[in-house]
């Protein structure tokens, strides 16, 4: 392994708690997204001062993170083999991961995984099992700005929504923080926030039109040299 590109911790935080947050609202395909950017980089990098076993429990984690919400889609869609075959793969990779792992109760996901497996169908007698994370779970509004820039952008691109967009409203939205300003970080919350599909498109809507304005911004100062 090499320390190049490796996902910093303030990343695999912001990643594992924007992944949560999607599957909280039910956001099930896009929650995987943040979680496998992150499980990517841990495949062939680690972080100065990571010991080879953290690196192996934090691959393990994200990558049953990802085939953990998995399953819970292709049930949802009454996909039943795909689903027992994801759930028992993501208890496989988080057989080995301590019960309760950055803030992860991961015992109780493998609980969950079980029953799943042996009963897929159960989908659509109960809701889903929670994913809680610090004994609680985790709202859109309790996102960090990082987090909640990796959440929305998973979001536009689970309902086609333009993506580069939204990432690029996040990188304003931090330039923002920095001054004391927030209207890139307030319209990517309500992003989150949002649930009927033509509430998040006037949404997305106002936040590419900032957007578009701060681009053209960018495009002045660049021409000037």
């Amino acid at each position: 392994m090499t320390t190049s590109d490796a996902p910093e911790e303030s990343a695999r935080v912001a990643a594992l708690r924007a992944g949560i947050a999607l599957y909280t609202v039910g956001e099930f395909h896009a929650a995987h997204d943040p979680w496998e950017a992150v499980w990517l980089d841990l495949k062939d990098t680690t972080a100065a001062g990571d010991t080879p076993e953290a690196v192996v429990r934090d691959e393990a984690l994200f990558h049953g993170l990802i085939q953990f919400t998995a399953a819970q889609y292709h049930a949802r869609d009454r996909n039943w083999s795909g689903a027992v075959g994801l759930a028992e793969s993501a208890r496989g990779y988080l057989a080995d991961v301590p019960d309760d792992y950055r803030g992860v109760d991961v015992a109780d996901t493998r609980t969950a995984l079980a029953r799943l497996s042996a009963d897929p169908e159960r989908v659509e007698r109960a809701p889903e099992p929670p994913l809680p994370y610090d004994d609680g779970r985790i709202a859109p509004e309790a996102l960090s700005l990082e987090a909640a820039g990796l959440a929305a952008e998973a979001l536009a691109e689970e309902h086609g929504l333009d993506a580069d967009a939204v990432a690029d409203a996040a990188r304003f939205a931090r330039e923002e923080e920095r001054a004391g300003r927030s209207r890139f970080a307030a319209l990517l919350f309500d992003l989150l926030r949002v649930e009927e599909p033509q509430e998040r498109r006037l949404v997305f809507d106002r936040l590419t039109g900032l957007v578009a304005k701060e681009r053209r911004k960018e495009e002045d100062v660049e021409g000037l040299f």
